[in-house]
């Protein structure tokens, strides 16, 4: 399940990368609702209906400018925009163009664990040369998106987005939208940046501090550089694979290409991001504009205006947008660790264009992301915490597994990394109050604590000090009870983390108000606490950090009707 029938087929890779085409022609290879050609239209082009199809294959694509290999549906990078309606029963016909297993799993959907599309967990996957037909009855609406869970192809362009229209009327108003699809896209294989991580870390960390910065006084004192030494850590491995091996992408497009949505001056347009990255957080905002936060994973919340928002892989935020100048807008997804950034316009007419704002200086981790709070601390007390497990009951520690974190801290009020100084007002989880009453206000019959677990230097990841390669046996739950999960990074690393088929409680917030979602962002050193109520099934539970799942930070929440045996 985390691993391929074998690496992708390396003829096809290099063939594709010389496959005959311009960039005009590539261009072409963009899905419909992704062309500037059809940014006017009020609604984006998409697939829609009780049966689709949906066909995996290899195509070649093009990046500014530069032709590269990606696996893609439909032939397009990202896949076709699917829309469907809440209460409907839709029929997904996937056909895999591979010469491996495939699947798609569907981001965010309430589905039968069966159609869940994790090949192993949900079923056997896609074999080469066969279709596989998802079927389902639609239980919600909002932004979602859908994904490959087959080896590393979810990274190669194996992802598309999809909304889900209410069956009512939609609470939240807006007179267009746009779908706002950011990823990361690199011409590296998948499977070599994976051997170079596990090789040396920090391998694409160009950012490290140097001496000459020493000298100039800038970052950090010499005694601070000495502590991380010891640690033998680096406050600049904010991200492990950066713009030295990405290029970053707003719906299939970077920057250079400047993808462009249109609006008349007055519009509320409704801007739908999902961040389909496989290692990428985003720190989004457009310069000159006020941001409205109204939903996030597909969920309503009572509207918040900030002017800038953090989106961690696999969440999705819609916001809407009011400009009232005839001019053009930068819509700017900066990478969480300044390395590059992704760029795309909103302009009345094509062909317009706003400044591109530089990337901001590159953010410095902090005690703080060790789960240090220095507040009345020395350095002393400091050393003996990262050094002694004994100051930190309860955390399991396999083979090359570090505990960074011995006083884990609850981070949902603050506003991610390099983000604390922004000068302005940033999204912070507890902006977040669902707009429509919680389904299920039961208090939770338990609580279970899951560490997130890794050594750096290895790229190993786990859950509890074990990696999913071990078979650790699966968390057990009961259909129907009410748990709190809370969850404890133990690394220096944020980890999104996904639970399949089920929406979320955060534990924080109004009475029956809590912000609902599916994936959440666990800050280094921090702590998150949700409630949720299990449905029967196998689901699978990871970090959305597609290498981390990769290296072994995946489970499985196993739910069964009456009482489950080996409760954890």
């Amino acid at each position: 399940m985390l691993t391929t029938r074998g690496a992708l087929d390396r003829r096809h890779f290099l063939q594709s990368l010389a496959v005959l085409g311009g960039g005009a022609a590539l261009a072409e290879l963009l899905p419909a609702w992704a062309r500037p050609a059809q940014a006017a239209d009020r609604a984006p082009e998409a697939l829609t209906g009780e049966d689709i199809r949906l066909t995996i294959g290899h195509t070649t694509v093009s990046v500014d400018g530069r032709a590269s290999h990606a696996v893609t549906i439909n032939g397009t990078v990202p896949g076709p925009l699917i829309r469907l309606k809440e209460g409907q029963t839709v029929r997904l016909h996937v056909s895999n163009g591979l010469e491996e297993e495939t699947s798609i799993h569907w981001h965010g959907l309430l589905v039968p664990f069966e159609m869940d599309g994790v090949p192993g967990v949900s079923f056997p996957g896609i074999a080469p040369g066969e279709t596989f037909v998802y079927e389902f009855k639609v239980r919600q609406s909002g932004t979602y998106w859908y994904h490959s869970h087959s080896g590393l192809q979810e990274q190669i362009g194996h992802y598309g987005p999809m909304i889900i229209d209410p069956a009512d009327e939609d609470p939240i108003a807006f007179d267009r939208e746009h779908v706002v699809v950011l990823s990361d896209h690199s011409r590296i294989h998948p499977h070599q940046i994976f051997r170079r991580l596990k090789q040396q870390s920090g391998v694409f960390n160009f950012q490290r501090q140097t001496l000459t910065g020493l000298a100039r006084g800038e970052d950090q004192t010499l005694a601070e550089r000495l502590e991380w030494g010891r640690m033998l850590m680096d406050p600049t491995d904010v991200s492990d694979v950066t713009g030295a091996a990405y290029t970053f992408l707003v719906n299939g497009r970077g920057p250079a290409d400047n993808w462009t949505g249109l609006f008349t001056p007055g519009e509320r347009v409704r801007l739908r991001f999902v961040n389909a990255a496989a290692q990428s957080v985003f720190n989004v905002r457009i310069p000159g504009l006020k941001l409205t936060v109204v939903a996030t994973d597909g969920q309503p919340v009572r509207p918040v205006e900030v002017d800038e928002f953090q989106i961690g892989n696999a969440e999705t935020y819609d916001v809407i947008v009011r400009p009232v100048e005839d001019k053009a807008f930068t819509i700017v997804s900066e990478s969480v660790d300044r390395s590059g950034l992704g760029r795309a316009t909103l302009a009345p007419r094509l062909g317009m264009s706003a400044e591109v704002p530089p990337v901001r200086e590159r953010p410095l981790a902090t005690m703080r992301d060790m789960g240090m709070d220095m507040g009345g601390m020395d350095h002393g007390d400091m050393d003996m915490s990262m050094r002694n497990p004994d100051n930190a009951p309860q955390v399991p520690l396999g083979p090359g597994v570090q505990m960074l974190a011995p006083m884990a801290v609850d981070r949902t009020g603050e506003p991610g990394q390099g983000l604390r100084d922004a000068g302005h007002r940033v999204l912070v989880y507890r902006d977040l109050v669902a707009l429509r009453p919680n389904p299920d206000q039961r208090a939770p019959e338990r609580s279970l604590e899951i560490r997130l677990t890794g050594n750096m230097e290895r790229f190993m990841w786990g859950f509890d000090g074990r990696k999913f390669s071990e078979r650790p046996p699966p968390y057990a739950f009961r259909a129907g009870e009410r748990v709190r999960v809370v969850l404890v990074n133990d690394t220096m690393m944020a980890h999104p983390i996904h639970l399949h088929g089920h929406f979320f409680e955060l534990a924080f917030g109004p009475p029956g108000h809590m912000p609902r979602k599916h994936t959440v962002v666990v800050l280094p050193g921090g702590r998150v606490a949700f409630d949720f109520t299990a449905e029967a099934g196998d689901w699978a539970f990871h970090c959305h950090m597609l290498y981390h799942m990769h290296a072994g930070m995946f489970q499985v929440f196993s739910v069964r009707d009456g009482q489950a045996e080996g409760l954890r």
